[in-house]
């Protein structure tokens, strides 16, 4: 752990969330390790995947990262509200009745249909001219983008002669995290000549961008002049390959404290609709979290938490508010110690991958589903001869 500073709010927090932002500037450098010569668009989309939005954004304009990307027009807006005026840039569907809100916060949309260029101008102020806007090419995502053959029309479109400056060309790989690379391939070919066509018509673009987290490792041609890490900087890939992944560090962990332990007896049950029941003699602790914070319901009768640096099963149903576990094989447990969902206590580890696979599910839905109501604290590494940032 990188020595440094925590954030510590007036009262205790018996449920909380630590974001080490030591590890997501070593996750960063080494996106920038494997895509020396692009720019980073840093994808802090769904409050950065659980780790808080505005906290990770600012964290990465000190790491000199000054472009980012969201999914929805109000994330872009929190932002902006938050003293973010790097670009930012829409990256999720959008309707018509937005664009007002877009060019009012000077974000930067993703057009993926042709109607929506004129509609998107008509909202840029008289006088106004070269907002940038990125499109979205389709080559097999089959989610949103204009085909290859709408490309040249839209690029003659008046619009782009007077109001929009076309800034960036995006297409959004499906598959890149397979073993199996056909089909990104495909996707990656499809996009070049796209690519190719555009500049033969003599049309610069300063940004291109096809690269997920995925590709960033497993595709160098993929990674163009701009490069779009989201789960890696969180510490975490979905790409089958060994190395160079195995780098990246997680940022998160996740501690909650005993509040009760008692004991039962064989034949006892825990929780709704008695899905446990005890074999023997059994000391159960009760950790105020359940699945109101994100801790799923999935995991009843299927999870592990770390306490006392041992593995201790989750038993019966995960409450709304409540989850049980069986503390037996756990020495000197007590009210007010501490229990790890996700991060590290002495040798033993557990991962957002690992609460992924027992639910069936991506670490992505994991960190996502934190909900809101759990306190997140940033651990801001020291650096020499500099005093940390404060954190809110």
């Amino acid at each position: 752990m990188t020595t440094g500073r925590v954030y510590t709010p007036s009262h205790f927090l018996p449920t909380s969330v630590s974001v080490d932002l030591g590890a997501l500037a070593q996750n960063l450098a080494r996106v920038r390790h494997l895509a020396p010569r692009c720019e980073v668009l840093a994808v802090v989309k769904a409050n950065a995947y659980g780790h808080g939005a505005v906290e990770i954004t600012r964290a990465l304009q000190q790491l000199t990262v000054h472009r980012f990307a969201v999914a929805t027009v109000d994330e872009g807006i929190t932002l902006r509200q938050a003293g973010i005026h790097d670009a930012i840039v829409i990256m999720g569907a959008t309707v018509s009745a937005q664009f007002a809100d877009l060019v009012a916060h000077q974000l930067t949309p993703v057009l993926y249909r042709a109607d929506m260029v004129h509609a998107f101008a008509g909202k840029v102020p008289s006088g106004v001219t070269s907002y940038p806007v990125h499109v979205k090419i389709e080559t097999g995502m089959g989610r949103l983008g204009l085909s290859a053959q709408e490309m040249p029309d839209l690029v003659d479109l008046p619009d782009f002669r007077s109001t929009l400056r076309l800034e960036g060309l995006m297409t959004h790989l499906a598959d890149a995290d397979n073993h199996d690379p056909s089909h990104t391939e495909a996707q990656l070919a499809q996009f070049q000549q796209t690519l190719e066509a555009l500049r033969q018509r003599g049309l610069k673009l300063p940004l291109v961008h096809a690269a997920n987290s995925a590709a960033i490792v497993k595709y160098p041609a993929s990674h163009y002049s701009l490069v779009r890490p989201g789960i890696m900087l969180y510490g975490y890939h979905t790409a089958v390959t060994e190395d160079p992944a195995n780098e990246l560090q997680p940022i998160l962990s996740w501690n909650t404290t005993v509040a009760h332990l008692h004991t039962i007896q064989p034949g006892d049950s825990v929780s709704y609709n008695r899905t446990f029941v005890a074999s023997r003699p059994s000391r159960i602790a009760v950790l105020p979290v359940g699945y109101a914070d994100g801790y799923n319901r999935l995991l009843s009768n299927r999870g592990v938490v770390l306490i006392g640096g041992l593995r201790a099963p989750v038993v019966g149903r995960v409450c709304m508010d409540m989850t049980m576990i069986d503390v037996t094989g756990v020495p000197g447990v007590e009210t007010g110690h501490e229990a790890t969902l996700i991060g590290q206590q002495g040798k033993e580890c557990i991962t957002a991958a690992d609460l992924a696979a027992w639910q069936q599910t991506i670490p992505y839905e994991t960190l996502c589903a934190i909900g809101s109501r759990v306190p997140r604290r940033y651990h801001t590494p020291r650096l020499d001869h500099t005093e940390p940032s404060q954190q809110r």
